[in-house]
């Protein structure tokens, strides 16, 4: 993840508390974030616009942003969670898989 400076995120840090306070507040989270994200990645279009590249670019960041959630929250806790409830996935034992 490319990450930016300090001074960046300070200019972006009172306007993305905003949201996660109306985001948070009552229930639909899923829906209200989709919107929210759906919303700014339109608002960009309209004044990038469409075409490949910009298209491209969206995507990669929404991907990337999901691989960032995925390696720095889920699978922490995804360890945490086999440590304290044991492997799932048993695999016997010369049967032609390496593990």
């Amino acid at each position: 993840m490319p990450y930016i400076t300090q001074e960046k995120r300070e200019s972006l840090s009172h306007s993305i508390d905003v949201l996660v306070a109306l985001l948070t507040n009552g229930d639909g989270l899923e829906g209200k974030l989709n919107y929210t994200i759906s919303s700014i990645i339109s608002g960009i279009l309209k004044i990038e616009g469409i075409n490949y590249t910009n298209l491209n670019k969206l995507i990669g960041v929404l991907e990337c942003a999901k691989l960032e959630l995925y390696r720095c929250i889920a699978s922490p806790y995804e360890d945490l969670k086999l440590e304290e409830n044991g492997e799932v996935y048993v695999v016997p034992q010369n049967k032609g898989v390496v593990v």
